[in-house]
């Protein structure tokens, strides 16, 4: 059985309103045909009559006014739906789900977000933190419009995701002050593995990248004494600066401390060569989005606002 449509219904309500069919369809540029067609076809699916016939003029029947009642809360809510989703395009309201691995999150994207909100002020934000492999699978499994990270996506999953490059920082090797390299300025790469050290948990960006640079200076990271390992950067910081073990950490993590000379960097020597000339220390901050999900206006412009910012680094 047909269903009655939005236009049968603003044409019933033009012609309740101007008690005449010539008249409504005057207001709604259409025929008067096109107006007895759409008002007879409703009266004989639903078998009411709509309007009574009284010479020349007409009047609402029980169902009319029925009809009327109803068909007005109808079109309010579909133009308050309309008005809704316009709103959503203009960036009026809405809603962001950012998934962030916890350098990022905590020390990167916070202004990205401040300077966001600045302009959009009715767009909820809600950012989840975790580690590198938690946002990017949470990316592909829809929990998040967009995830930002600092590590290596596993290949299995990178088919699914777009990926680009938005930011970066360096990971710094620190020493708290009672160890022994504190008033050291180098070591040379074969004393790494002759102290402690706290490391982030598996499935870390910034393990990742250590780790990386370890089998590049011709280290296993099996051969690090790892004494700890812990959930987030704070946490590592904290224990450097208050123990005897060294760590490699995001140098927008310990800027502060470096600064009053709690904590104090570590240069290495003696490497293996870096073929392609940059710090083997330095990393990329990436952006993931799902290739097939749709990206909603809140997405695109918050994604250019991250790449405008990555393009002037």
């Amino acid at each position: 059985m047909p269903r009655m449509t939005i236009d049968q219904l603003q044409i019933f309500l033009a012609v309740a309103q101007h008690m005449h069919f010539t008249r409504a369809a005057e207001a709604l540029y259409i025929t008067q045909p096109s107006v007895s067609a759409a008002i007879q076809s409703l009266e004989e699916q639903y078998g009411v009559k709509l309007f009574n016939r009284v010479g020349r003029r007409i009047e609402l029947t029980l169902a009319g006014k029925i009809l009327q009642v109803e068909a007005q809360k109808i079109l309010t809510q579909v133009e308050l739906t309309e008005r809704g989703l316009q709103e959503l395009n203009d960036l009026k309201r809405g809603e962001l789900k950012l998934g962030a691995s916890q350098t990022v999150g905590n020390y990167w994207l916070p202004q990205f977000i401040s300077t966001f909100k600045q302009k959009y002020p009715n767009i909820h934000i809600d950012c989840t933190l975790g580690n590198t492999a938690e946002i990017s699978e949470g990316t592909v499994a829809g929990l998040f419009d967009l995830g930002l990270v600092e590590g290596e996506v596993e290949q299995s999953i990178l088919a699914t995701l777009e990926k680009k490059i938005v930011g970066g920082d360096c990971l710094q090797i620190v020493v708290g002050q009672s160890h022994p390299w504190f008033e050291k300025m180098t070591v040379e790469v074969r004393q790494l593995t002759t102290t402690p050290w706290i490391m982030r948990e598996k499935g870390s960006g910034t393990r990742q990248q250590f780790e990386q640079v370890l089998r590049q200076w011709g280290i296993e990271p099996t051969q690090l004494k790892v004494i700890l390992e812990m959930k987030s950067g704070e946490m590592v910081k904290a224990a450097v600066e208050s123990g005897v073990a060294a760590a490699a950490i995001s140098n927008l993590i310990v800027t502060k401390e470096l600064r009053l000379d709690l904590l104090r960097c570590v240069q290495v020597t003696n490497t293996a060569s870096n073929t392609n000339g940059t710090d083997p220390l330095s990393r990329p901050f990436f952006l993931l989005k799902h290739r097939d999900r749709f990206q909603t206006r809140i997405c695109q412009v918050f994604e250019q606002l991250l790449v405008s910012a990555g393009s002037e680094q």
